[in-house]
């Protein structure tokens, strides 16, 4: 790919072990790095380190900050920082208008406060290359879990797949592999469709009631609450949840819990199981999208827009 970042300027904000590797490979396309909440990183001084957000805005061209975003008070995750991480309106402040921030998923409130500030949020989460290729570590990474959950093999049980998108696509297609017997649950026709296409049951939302008390396995991937007291009450009681939704998840698991069974929420497994090919994902995806943003920004810049 050659030095594509060649010159350009970038924070790296918090973050857990992807960031340890995607910061050698922005570095080795040309990008220069400063890191906030790196300190206690394996990186050492392989990167110019600052503590606060305010201190690089002037210095950077785009912020990067980590796949989870933020906590309700702004709290950044920083795996390896010695002090806590806040994105508050002081921070925002201070942030040009020609420096966007990257983040996996902003939070409501930050998005309107960024608004009024002029501030350009780009998302990645919801990306499609970015999501189909997280759901390769997603979904072994649920897999395991069910493994060390149960008490039986994944080959011949019972898996029901709530939501055939990006990663329910690639767990039906790794459980069929495995030989489970996968059901999986859409709402929409055209997911119902590519299901059956793959040579697994298929049911909508409205059977779940019925069926799920076959179910040995859950995997959930529907960031909306399916797995509720009705569901939760006809599933048998040494079933396992592996919920990959976004948090809070897809299960009420007090009542899952009350019920004896057991259900882990288990949000971005990429960075937990594969970090490594997590922040090599990260390092193919960010490439463009920075430098179709700082672009923009240019062009704005030579139009006169983007005041603050």
């Amino acid at each position: 790919m050659g030095a594509v970042l060649e010159g350009v300027r970038l924070a790296v904000i918090g973050g857990d072990d992807r960031e340890i590797y995607l910061i050698p490979e922005l570095q080795r396309l040309g990008a220069k790095v400063i890191g906030i909440g790196l300190e206690k990183s394996p990186l050492g001084n392989s990167i110019e380190h600052a503590e606060t957000i305010q201190e690089v805005v002037k210095k950077v061209d785009a912020l990067l900050f980590p796949m989870f975003g933020t906590d309700e008070r702004g709290l950044v995750k920083a795996k390896y920082s010695n002090f806590p991480i806040i994105l508050n309106h002081e921070a925002l402040e201070a942030i040009p208008p020609d420096v966007p921030l990257f983040i996996g998923w902003a939070r409501p409130a930050l998005k309107m406060v960024a608004q009024i500030l002029n501030i350009t949020i780009v998302e990645i989460n919801n990306r499609d290359d970015l999501a189909i290729l997280n759901s390769i570590p997603s979904a072994e990474g649920a897999i395991q879990m069910a493994m060390e959950a149960t008490n039986i093999t994944i080959h011949s049980s019972e898996s029901f797949v709530l939501g055939v998108g990006r990663t329910g696509l690639t767990l039906i297609r790794m459980l069929k592999g495995i030989g489970a017997k996968v059901t999986a649950v859409a709402r929409k026709p055209a997911d119902l469709a590519r299901a059956y296409e793959m040579g697994v049951k298929v049911i909508d939302y409205s059977q779940l009631e019925t069926e799920i008390s076959r179910a040995d396995i859950v995997f959930n991937t529907v960031p909306a609450l399916v797995l509720n007291r009705n569901i939760l009450e006809e599933m048998p009681r040494e079933a396992v949840i592996i919920d990959l939704a976004s948090i809070p998840g897809g299960t009420d698991f007090e009542y899952a819990k009350k019920l004896g069974i057991k259900a882990q929420l288990a949000p971005g497994l990429p960075g937990i199981v594969a970090p490594k090919t997590a922040g090599r994902i990260l390092a193919k995806i960010y490439p463009p999208l920075i430098l179709e943003q700082l672009a923009l920004t240019r062009s704005k810049r030579m139009s006169g827009g983007g005041e603050k």
